[in-house]
């Protein structure tokens, strides 16, 4: 009785032993990381170099032609308005003036004659002892000499004009930043003397190269952090008031005007600064570093299946890299889970479970 005991007991262990020998084995599930992608917008700063340079320039010229005899100041002088910065040689001006004064005496003298005509004849006219066409005649050149002596006054005022022409004052406070001629030098109107670089607005003009532009976008009315490159501690506050539509031909560079805030006076033409600025991108995707793998030497990802917790290879199109994060122009949608830490010991089908941490 004991023997048969024992050889049903072997009998059922290896029955059983045979079928766990049948049985496949479980899929082993990999621990991962994985975050949830969606589209969004990077903002991120970016720091530039420019220079800080006047709003607006002044170009001073004379109004009339000339001899510039004397010239004031210099590059780098600074001015006020009504300082005398440059003179012409008035000799002329004052021979026209003298002309224009001596043809107001004679017309003064005309008139005073034809007004006492004038007088006479009317009182004759009173009398009857002088024709109404004679009296007539009077008036007419009491209006004549009238009439020259106006003309003489005007071309006193010109010639006086003319004369204050020669002395080239300035009108705004600024810095001299440039020169047109130089004393001896016969110049023509209108021809650039001295340019001014005004004192009361100024700005840091900084240049972009073009994927800046395209990459990223000016946030409404934004604010920019400028600093002294050589003394950091020197800093003011900025808005942006002007992007160049087009690039400078010469640079290939955007240029972007940033009007300052109260500016210190440390801050001089031509002084080299920094701008800070936060940046916005376009609705972009982004996805960590670590989660970039390949597929046939492209950019691809590993992307979870919600329904089996699965994995499989996706190629992506990458619009940047950063430092930390890669933006993703196509090959993801909003909502998909995206491995983002053991993705090197991944393959297609590969069953995972997310670790706690996971977004």
């Amino acid at each position: 009785m004991k023997g048969k005991t024992f050889l049903v007991v072997g009998f059922a262990a290896g029955w059983l032993g045979a079928c766990n020998e049948g049985k496949p084995p479980e899929a082993e599930i990999r621990p991962v990381r994985a975050i949830k992608v969606e589209h969004r917008v990077v903002s991120e700063p970016i720091i530039m170099l420019g220079q800080i340079r006047a709003r607006d320039d002044i170009s001073l010229a004379f109004r009339i032609d000339g001899k510039l005899i004397e010239r004031l100041v210099g590059i780098g002088d600074k001015v006020t308005p009504g300082k005398m910065v440059a003179r012409l040689d008035p000799q002329t001006e004052q021979n026209a003036l003298q002309s224009a004064e001596a043809d107001i005496a004679a017309a003064q003298a005309a008139l005073n004659q034809a007004e006492k005509a004038e007088a006479r004849q009317a009182e004759l006219l009173k009398r009857a002892s002088t024709s109404r066409v004679i009296y007539d005649q009077a008036v007419q050149q009491l209006q004549t000499a009238q009439a020259q002596l106006d003309s003489a006054q005007a071309r006193q005022k010109t010639a006086y004009s003319r004369l204050k022409y020669t002395e080239l004052q300035a009108d705004v406070a600024g810095t001299v930043t440039a020169k047109g001629a130089e004393a001896g030098e016969v110049v023509r109107a209108g021809q650039m003397i001295l340019r001014i670089a005004r004192e009361d607005h100024k700005d840091a003009v900084f240049e972009v190269p073009g994927q800046l532009m395209t990459m990223r976008r000016l946030p409404r009315d934004p604010v920019v952090q400028i600093a002294l490159a050589d003394n950091p501690a020197i800093k003011v506050t900025g808005r942006v008031r002007e992007v160049a539509p087009q690039a400078d031909p010469t640079t290939r560079l955007f240029p972007i005007k940033v009007a300052l805030i109260d500016p210190p006076a440390e801050m001089l033409f031509g002084a080299t600064v920094t701008g800070g600025i936060s940046l916005n991108s376009p609705p972009v995707m982004t996805i960590p570093v670590t989660a970039l793998t390949s597929s046939g030497g492209k950019p691809a990802v590993w992307v979870v299946e919600p329904a089996s917790n699965t994995v499989q290879l996706r190629n992506v199109e990458i619009i940047r890299f950063d430092p930390s994060l890669i933006m993703i122009s196509q090959g993801l949608r909003d909502g998909e889970v995206v491995v983002t830490a053991g993705a090197n010991i991944l393959h297609p089908g590969q069953k995972v479970r997310l670790l706690a941490g996971s977004s």
